[in-house]
This record gives structure tokens, sequence and C-alpha cells, in this order.
């Protein structure tokens, strides 16, 4: 099993529209190592940290899981969606998405600013400075601190010296 931090914009998909339809394929992504990761990468059963970006608070908000191996974007091959490729036809797909599932909404989101100041983060793809993927792989060990930091009031990562 690996898992996955999976960025959206709430205005256009959220957790919440995730949670309303169950399942849905995430799809109009247009960055080669993205696509590369889903499609060669992602696994049914694979867990997935759902991030809100570009919003007054971008945090970790909740939980997916993979559903679905991966399969052809269909909006690259839609003249009418904003997504689509010409150069992506159905005997040559460029583009691949898999479908995710709901799992829950964390207990307590997670602000970017909040993660910055772990240690135990360190690594995170989503901490690297000019790092714009939308999908990107987390390690256990960071899988694990998060779900447990959302569980539990918002601690200090970073003790803050009191000796003045």
């Amino acid at each position: 099993m690996a898992y996955w931090l999976m960025k959206t914009e709430p205005t256009t998909f959220g957790i919440d529209d995730l949670r309303r339809r169950g399942r849905e394929p995430w799809d109009g992504v247009r960055n080669y190592q993205a696509r590369n990761m889903i499609r060669d990468q992602m696994q049914v059963g694979d867990g997935v940290l759902f991030y809100h970006s570009n919003c007054p608070v971008p945090a970790i908000v909740g939980l997916a899981t993979i559903v679905s191996a991966a399969y052809p974007d269909p909006t690259a091959f839609d003249p009418t969606d904003p997504h689509y490729d010409p150069g992506s036809v159905p005997e040559r797909p460029r583009w691949y998405v898999v479908d995710v599932a709901y799992d829950r909404h964390l207990p307590r989101p997670l602000p970017l600013t909040e993660l910055r100041g772990c240690p135990e983060l360190d690594g995170l793809t989503l901490l690297r400075r000019g790092n714009r993927l939308s999908v990107m792989p987390v390690q256990p060990e960071h899988w694990d601190f998060l779900i447990g930091r959302a569980s539990h009031p918002v601690p200090p990562c970073i003790e803050t010296d009191t000796k003045a």
C-alpha cells in the first residue's frame, strides 16, 4: 500500500463534493510527472490525503482511497471540456485518471502553515519550495504522523525556548 496527497481547489471540487458523490475520477491532471504517478504507481487501496489549495487556508482536510486502476482521462478527448487536449486520442491517450472514494473528513484540518513547523515532516514533498504538483507521494511515517496529529488539538511541533 502506498500513500498520496492530492491537491484540489475547494471552489472547483472539494472534500464535501467527494463526500456527496462518494466516488469520482481524479481528472484534469495535465502535468507529466503527476500523470506518471497516476498511470504507473497508484494502486487500488492506496490512501489519499485530500488537500485544499488556492484558498484562504490551504490544508489537508480529509482522507480518500484509490478505488480504480488508472485509465485514460475522458476529459482529454472532449473538445467542450476545459481539459481537452487535441494531442491525446483514445488510441494513444496522453492523460490518465484514477477513481477516488471518500473515506472521511479529518477531525480537524491540518493547515499548511502548521505543517511547516513540524520537523517530523522533513522531506514531505508538499513542503518543498516551488512544488506545484497536484499529486505527490507521501511516506508512511509522514502519513502516520499527519493522521495522529489531526486527531488532537493543535499541539506545537517546535517547542519554544522559554528562557529569556
